[in-house]
């Protein structure tokens, strides 16, 4: 008997191994975007959006939530599944249940100068309503989707978290919860500000060639172009909050209000409806990133939401920028896919 059971075991896993794993497919399709089309900076409007849709999303007859993931600084759609392995993660989830099926959507935000923050810019075209509105609205029409808010998601990394928390304040009426990792530039700190050395970098540069030398030069030219443009202002085309005449700076306070309108933190007073109407609302930052604004801002923004009372989830763990978002271990899989399954409707 005790042969007989040993045998029907190794029968058993014999077959269980064997067994083919469900998997999930990617799909990156092209959309022509109405509210990047014909900006001066001359950004394509024609734009990629990478979905995973999963393991028998043709052969049923379901709808399904999705959860919109937006890539960080210098980052891609395609370039952020690879580094998260995004599509492995989600089969195993599913097969595990560790979550129930959904779609994700992961559309290319990358510029010139390697972003868009998310934000409208009258050089660079309308970032938040091309994910708000264009993204959206493409994937209701082509995929079977429960097309209502609180059915819909949005997550992201650094300039991605940033966007996030943005088109949770700016979309309210699209999406029903917000999960922000590592969430950059949230407001004016230490290593963002007008001290920045990057803006000396920037008035002693003639063109892009000597800008793009220099990533922190990169960055504050790419968050002048999405927050204080100036199409006849050449040669990077934007206003700079704080500018050099031979070694002394001059900080234009002017620009800086400009730029204060599109930061997270400063946006919150003027979107507190917004902010609580949000199912949920999670941000999470390591306090060792290499970013040294980011636990600072984080804190910050947490301490501002708890002022004025919306409710959310805010959790600095042992870790940098991304090293912890990856892998079957990684936050994304530990914290985000679960933060969302509890929180977005799935009917």
């Amino acid at each position: 008997m005790k042969s007989l059971l040993i045998a029907l075991m190794i029968c058993i896993a014999s077959t269980s191994f064997g067994q083919k794993v469900p998997e999930g497919r990617v799909v990156v399709m092209k959309l022509l975007s109405q509210s990047l089309k014909g900006n001066p900076a001359g950004e394509d409007s024609l734009r990629s959006v990478t979905i995973y849709l999963p393991p028998g999303y043709n052969q049923d007859g379901k709808k399904y939530p999705v959860i919109y993931f937006l890539h960080g600084y210098t980052g891609t759609d395609t370039s952020t599944l690879a580094f998260l392995k995004l599509d492995k993660l989600m089969d195993t989830a599913l097969n595990t249940n560790h979550i129930r099926p959904c779609i994700i959507v992961l559309p290319n935000s990358n510029t010139r100068y390697k972003g868009s923050f998310y934000t409208n810019s009258s050089l660079n075209g309308n970032w938040a309503d091309f994910i708000g509105k264009d993204v959206v609205n493409f994937i209701d029409h082509n995929f079977k989707t429960i097309a209502n808010r609180d059915s819909r998601g949005i997550a992201g990394i650094s300039m991605g978290g940033h966007g996030a928390l943005k088109l949770s304040m700016l979309y309210p009426d699209v999406f029903g919860a917000v999960y922000a990792m590592s969430p950059a530039v949230l407001n004016w700190s230490d290593g963002n500000n007008t001290s920045s050395e990057a803006f000396e970098e920037i008035a002693g540069a003639k063109s892009e060639h000597d800008i793009f030398k220099s990533f922190p030069a990169t960055l504050m030219v790419d968050l002048a172009r999405s927050f204080s443009p100036d199409i006849n202002k050449p040669p990077f085309y934007a206003d700079m909050p704080a500018n050099y005449i031979n070694d002394d700076m001059i900080v234009d306070t002017a620009v800086i209000a400009r730029w204060n309108v599109n930061l997270p933190t400063q946006m919150i007073l003027g979107h507190l409806k917004a902010l609580k109407s949000m199912n949920a609302i999670k941000f999470d930052w390591g306090r060792n990133d290499e970013g040294r604004h980011i636990p600072l801002t984080c804190t910050e923004f947490s301490k501002v939401l708890e002022r004025y009372g919306v409710s959310h989830f805010a959790e600095e763990y042992r870790g940098g920028h991304i090293d912890q978002l990856a892998g079957i271990d990684g936050r994304v899989y530990t914290e985000v896919l679960p933060f969302f399954d509890r929180y977005l409707q799935f009917k």
